[in-house]
């Protein structure tokens, strides 16, 4: 595995641990509009990124079936969707703002499962990253080192508000500063991991790329609709999060645009 694929897989988990880093600096806790504003943005960029870095490639590298090129795009989406949804009725985990944890029955403690909840979305986006990767390493000629890159650095800047959403809730709630930060950070630790393992199946990976590439997509969705929809539109009517969420998506969008 080259240094410069190592490099790019980490390059979300920068962001994850940056934005856990504003604990150490911020006093007190997000308010609810700004918790709305980095939820719209992270969905916006999450979105964009299902379109332009996953399901158009998918496509694109099944042309040669001619009307039937959407068959692994829409097989690949579903499994994705189908996967979270799976993870989400097995794992314990508790949603910011929510007092009722989902998943099996446990006894786990409120901060670890509020740091399940960010850490069962961070896989997907881990699984892309690597994909894209996997795909270029393999020189397929339709993703490019630009085109990855582009993926890792919007993941990446979604991840900071990410980071920051996870681990200045914890300190309101009586966590240490550090502890706080170490609980933020460890939620992206799963991205690396997640890409890294992807890549190092790349044999199996290549064959199927179409597929897996749009069942990326479609896990990120389903976390989009089913976590970051809800939480940017939670409390009092705001129009916040659907602005921020055009924000990332048009960053996003141009990211991949400009640079693949």
């Amino acid at each position: 595995m080259s240094g410069e694929v190592m490099q790019g897989v980490l390059i979300p988990f920068w962001g994850t641990t940056l934005g856990a880093a504003c604990v150490l600096f911020m006093r007190d806790k997000l308010n609810m509009s700004i918790q709305r504003a980095l939820s719209g943005f992270a969905a916006g960029v999450m979105v964009a990124a299902s379109i332009w870095s996953l399901l158009i490639p998918a496509m694109d590298q099944s042309a040669s079936m001619g009307r039937m090129a959407f068959i692994p795009a829409v097989a690949g989406f579903w499994l994705g969707i189908l996967f979270l949804l799976f993870l989400d009725c097995v794992i314990p985990h508790l949603h910011q703002g929510s007092e009722e944890p989902e998943g099996l029955k446990s006894t786990l403690k409120k901060t670890t499962m509020l740091v399940l909840a960010v850490t069962l979305h961070n896989i997907p986006e881990g699984m892309a990253v690597g994909v894209v990767f996997a795909g270029w390493a393999a020189g397929n000629g339709t993703i490019t080192k630009a085109s990855a890159l582009a993926l890792a650095l919007g993941i990446a800047i979604q991840n900071f508000p990410e980071g920051a959403i996870i681990s200045m809730p914890l300190q309101a709630e009586g966590v240490k500063k550090h502890r706080a930060f170490l609980y933020g950070m460890l939620s992206g630790i799963v991205e690396p991991i997640a890409a890294l393992l992807t890549i190092l199946a790349s044999g199996f990976v290549i064959p199927v790329l179409p597929y897996l590439l749009s069942f990326a997509a479609g896990a990120m969705v389903y976390v989009v609709v089913e976590e970051l929809i809800p939480e940017m539109s939670a409390g009092h009517h705001s129009n916040i999060g659907t602005l921020f969420f055009a924000l990332g998506f048009t960053v996003m969008m141009t990211l991949d645009v400009a640079l693949g």
